[in-house]
């Protein structure tokens, strides 16, 4: 009688080679963590007037990322609508075009939540945390994937601060 125990092991033993071929020629996430301070260049506006104070913005803000990880330096544009009811909740949602060097582009789609806790004052401070992930990209960012946190916040009455945290994986071209 003939054992199949020698051309199971040698099956088995090309299937882990293989897989560990695939997996040692597999991208590694590398960390991202950087923060844009976001300047609005063209906005629209409605105002329910209900007395709710509810409004919806949309908004075309510029910054540039600093920080660690593959967007630092990069120039960052938001199309982004906001609709919120101060004291209350708020859902904004958008997306972030990045920008760096001649041709690399990443799309980054992002989804927040906004809740509003009782600052110290007692007056409510809005909370904005959500997460992004990178829908595509071109040139260098092409095949780019990626996750993580986003976190608005107030500079000044106008601009906020975007940091984003999370991973990214540049796919060999």
């Amino acid at each position: 009688m003939k054992t199949s125990f020698p051309r199971s092991s040698a099956v088995l033993g090309a299937a882990l080679f293989a897989a560990s071929m695939l997996l040692g020629s597999a991208a590694v996430a590398d960390p991202l963590s950087v923060k844009a301070t976001m300047v609005p260049k063209e906005q629209i506006k409605l105002d329910f007037k209900d007395g709710s104070g509810h409004f919806v913005l949309m908004v075309r803000r510029e910054g540039t990322a600093a920080g660690a990880g593959l967007l630092d330096g990069a120039q960052i544009v938001e199309y982004g609508r906001h609709d919120i009811v101060p004291g209350v909740a708020g859902d904004p949602s958008g997306y972030l075009v990045a920008t760096k060097g001649e041709g690399n582009v990443a799309y980054i789609k992002w989804t927040v939540r906004a809740v509003f806790l009782p600052g110290k004052d007692g007056k409510p401070e809005i909370h904005d945390n959500g997460f992004w992930e990178v829908v595509s990209g071109i040139g260098s960012f092409k095949g780019l994937k990626g996750a993580g946190t986003l976190h608005i916040m107030s500079a000044n009455p106008t601009d906020r601060i975007f940091i984003l945290d999370g991973d990214l994986v540049a796919q060999a071209n």
